[in-house]
This record gives C-alpha cells, structure tokens and sequence, in this order.
C-alpha cells in the first residue's frame, strides 16, 4: 500500500516538474514578446514625435507664409 502511495506521489511530482518547465518556458517566450513589444512602441513613439516636429514646422512656415 505504501508503495503504491509513493508512486502516485512520484507521478505527481513528475507532472509538477513538468508543469514547471513548461510554466518556465511559457514566461520566457512572453518576456521576449513584452521586449518586442516595448521596442516597437519606442519606435512607434519616435516616429510620432518626429512627424509632430514636421507637422508643427510645416503650420509654422504656413502661418509665416500667411503674414506676408
């Protein structure tokens, strides 16, 4: 009877591992992902800034446009 306790206890401790490792695997590929993530959005931001800069310099030279 024993015996058979420990080994339900030891396929249970081997699907507890193995969950882990998947768990761990899994965590490593969404930290990846959120890198990804966060590199694209500062590139994204950059790129919005510098439209800004060109858009609020275009209605600049407009409006200087418009005095003369």
């Amino acid at each position: 009877m024993a015996e058979a306790n420990l080994e339900v206890l030891s396929e249970k401790i081997d699907r507890l591992i193995k969950y882990c490792a998947q768990l761990e695997s899994d965590n490593s590929a969404l930290r990846e992902l959120q890198e990804d993530w966060h590199q694209e959005r500062s590139q994204l931001m950059q790129k919005n800034d510098l439209a800004r800069n060109k858009i609020e310099a275009m209605i600049g030279r407009l409006k200087a446009l418009e005095q003369h």
